[in-house]
């Protein structure tokens, strides 16, 4: 893809911090002072942070709020192929030069001073919704959430936290708890707080930091449910006030339908914008979140698999979204399909962890590099975890190779369900082949 002017501005601003992340708001109250405090006239903000879950409980969230008639900034992280995704401004994502400028002004107004790549952007999306009218902002945390450079806003309308696993635990602890302690950071004094499924470990840490608010939090199982139905693609979501039958989201999997109740909650217990019932389910219709089991059609890359193949796209990293892909993947009939993983990874993340849950599932896992400026493992080291988690692994040069290498050796009876996964990085390298690009 071909360098554009805010690439070059970005480029810049990475060489501003020695450190990629260090956890601050310091020099994020310094810059958007400088800035004339853009984060103080934003529309009302819903927060959320979380392992697992923050991006499509976002998506989904926006696509109710927008169902409903609404205008809504909504910033995310990481980005996939552009990143200019993260930025969505009354609902486009945001346009390059008026990105370029932003990103320029930011720079200017900074000064050459100390500051992360995440909190200068973060202030950029700031003062691109700041000058935008819309009716509602909705935020992701970039990472934890006590430190985070989103945890600016003072009094958001509702807080959501999704399950919390083990993940960056350089820099939000090495247990569990620890980093729901980091994630519960969001929480503020007499704000609607909706919480997600969570681990026996990670709930009472989130309780404790909200009792001590003054929050009661709305707690999966306890204040609101999802009762999937085991037939005809739907579920239903009640909480302490109503009981509605719904359609499963278009988002792929199962925990998808946990995802979209957490976004219900949260658009009911904020006050900030009306969100009407009907609204809730023509949304749930039309949610798009790439990179998230995402089925791959038509694309160059399904012309590499045979006749009957099926090829799909997933994003999720660590253990929990091993798990989820298990479950994903248990659907498929072992003895009508053969199942391939095609993996690449950071060297950060927990590949065993990763792989574990899909012994028994997966047939065979073909590692690839990924191609990006952070720390990729080695396709031969992933090859190995593969292996030791009681599945084939073997290596490749490429997608495209691996998935020659999936057709050599597809059986006519049996054709090929693929995945690609294990990196949001990996996700983005795809969708530039494939030339679907988030839009």
């Amino acid at each position: 893809m071909d360098t554009t002017a805010s690439d070059k501005v970005l480029a810049r601003l990475r060489k501003l911090h020695p450190v990629e992340i260090d956890l601050s708001l310091d020099r994020l109250y310094r810059l958007l002072e400088k800035l004339d405090n853009p984060h103080e006239k934003l529309p009302p903000v819903i927060h959320v942070a979380g392992t697992n879950g923050k991006g499509s409980t976002v998506a989904t969230l926006r696509a109710i709020a927008e169902a409903a008639g609404h205008r809504v900034h909504v910033y995310t992280s990481p980005h996939l192929v552009r990143f200019a995704e993260r930025i969505r401004v009354a609902g486009q994502i945001i346009a390059e030069d008026d990105f370029t400028a932003i990103l320029e002004e930011c720079e200017a107004k900074n000064a050459g001073d100390d500051i992360t790549f995440f909190e200068i952007t973060t202030a950029a999306a700031f003062l691109a919704f700041a000058r935008t009218p819309a009716d509602l902002c909705i935020l992701e945390v970039g990472l934890g959430g006590r430190l985070d450079a989103t945890n600016v806003i003072a009094r958001p309308a509702a807080v959501g936290i999704t399950p919390v696993s083990m993940d960056h635990e350089a820099f939000l602890g090495n247990t569990l708890a620890a980093i729901a302690g980091e994630k519960a950071g969001i929480i503020k004094a007499g704000v609607p707080t909706v919480v997600g499924p969570q681990d026996a470990e990670a709930l009472p840490v989130i309780r404790a930091r909200a009792t001590e608010l003054g929050v009661m939090p709305l707690v999966f199982d306890e204040d609101w449910h999802v009762l999937p139905h085991v037939k005809g693609g739907s579920f239903r979501y009640t909480d302490g006030r109503t009981e509605m039958e719904l359609p499963a989201p278009s988002l792929v999997g199962e925990h998808q339908m946990i995802n979209a109740g957490l976004a219900i909650a949260l658009a009911r217990a904020q006050k900030a914008v009306a969100i009407p019932d009907a609204a809730i389910k023509a949304g749930l219709g039309w949610v798009r979140w790439p990179a998230r089991l995402q089925e791959l059609v038509g694309t160059p890359l399904n012309g590499f698999l045979p006749e009957g193949a099926s090829l799909y796209l997933d994003g999720g990293h660590n253990p929990a979204a091993g798990q989820v892909i298990r479950g994903f993947l248990a659907q498929v009939d072992p003895v009508e399909r053969s199942v391939t993983l095609i993996m690449g990874m950071l060297n950060r993340k927990d590949a065993k962890g990763y792989l574990k849950p899909l012994a028994g599932v997966v047939d065979r896992v073909i590692a690839v590099p990924i191609e990006c400026d952070e720390d990729p493992a080695e396709p031969g080291f992933l090859a190995a975890a593969a292996t030791d988690a009681g599945i084939s692994g073997i290596v490749a040069k490429d997608v495209p190779s691996a998935l020659k290498m999936v057709a050599e050796r597809a059986h006519p009876e049996r054709p090929p369900f693929v995945l690609i996964g294990g990196s949001l990085y990996l996700a983005g390298n795809v969708l530039k082949m494939t030339g679907e690009l988030p839009a």
